[in-house]
């Protein structure tokens, strides 16, 4: 475990840090003020430590600068050790504001120790329940679905009524490809919670999930398009499979052009799919305000 702290310490890595006795007061107590940070007091002889410890780093990584962590070895730094009343190891505190405000002692499970960094994370900066809120959507949008519904799942924990933290659950779920999970998390919504827009947009982005399912090859319906241009079931099927490979605008690309070429095909289908997509991505995403405003000015011509 030292040698991993040696090599976060060689990289610049600021997450996670070997702390003294010397250092404690500005790497713990004086850091904590700005964001928490987590104390794993441990030794090169403690088995669950070598277990423990990994695992804490991970998930304090994972959190994205929300927390820090501070390893001490009880063996060299006894007097900090000491002060806390540290008596066995591994021993866990989370420090906020320059006070200790959680912790455990002894082994837990992955699980408890990602439930324990999720609810540091979503207080880091006293910012509660929407901060939290905030660091899942920017997880989820660059790519951390997994860390993403985590926090999610903390929120939901503290607020079961938290609509933003149900839809954004779903989506995460819809990201790593899980549409079971996230149709039975979607299930979960209260009548109440039900017209809440991020309800509606997690609706929408399942709904889309569940239609390209069984997509065809996004090669095979452009050779169809290219043979036939005005086959709609092609071009409309061909928005479908461009959904299933995350081409988000290609697909809008092609909905828009059926929608110019015949507006009432299949009941409008193509004005119907272009409005859940842009609900499945929700009004400040940048595809569907250029979107919104394409379709208008077709309808509107």
């Amino acid at each position: 475990m030292l040698e991993l702290g040696k090599k976060a310490a060689d990289q610049g890595d600021d997450l996670v840090k070997e702390v003294t006795d010397q250092t404690f007061m500005a790497d713990v107590i004086e850091e904590s003020t700005r964001v928490p940070v987590i104390v794993d007091f441990w030794a090169p002889w403690c088995g669950p430590c070598k277990t423990l410890g990994p695992e804490l780093e991970k998930q304090v990584r994972a959190a994205k600068g929300a927390v820090k962590m501070a390893k001490v070895n009880v063996d060299q730094n006894q007097m900090i050790a000491s002060q806390l009343r540290v008596q066995s190891i591994p021993a866990v505190f989370a420090f906020a504001n320059g006070q200790p405000v959680d912790g455990f002692v002894g082994a837990v499970t992955p699980a408890e120790i990602k439930d324990f960094v999720a609810r540091l994370a979503k207080d880091a900066g006293g910012g509660g329940l929407d901060e939290a809120l905030e660091q899942a959507e920017e997880m989820l949008t660059s790519g951390a679905a997994a860390d993403a519904a985590q926090i999610f799942a903390a929120v939901l924990g503290e607020d079961a009524e938290n609509a933003r933290a149900l839809g954004g659950m779903v989506r995460a779920m819809l990201a790593v490809g899980d549409v079971d999970r996230a149709r039975q998390a979607l299930d979960m919504a209260s009548p109440e919670m039900a017209t809440d827009p991020a309800i509606q947009a997690a609706r929408s982005a399942l709904e889309l999930a569940e239609q390209t399912q069984e997509a065809g090859e996004v090669a095979e319906l452009r050779a169809k398009l290219e043979a036939a241009p005005d086959d709609h079931q092609a071009r409309y099927d061909l928005s479908l499979a461009l959904l299933s490979k995350d081409q988000k605008e290609d697909a809008v690309e092609a909905l828009l052009e059926l929608f110019r070429r015949d507006r009432e095909w299949n009941d409008g289908a193509a004005k119907e799919q272009l409005l859940k997509i842009f609900e499945s991505l929700g009004p400040k995403d940048p595809l569907t305000q250029k979107g919104r405003r394409r379709l208008s000015s077709m309808i509107f011509m």
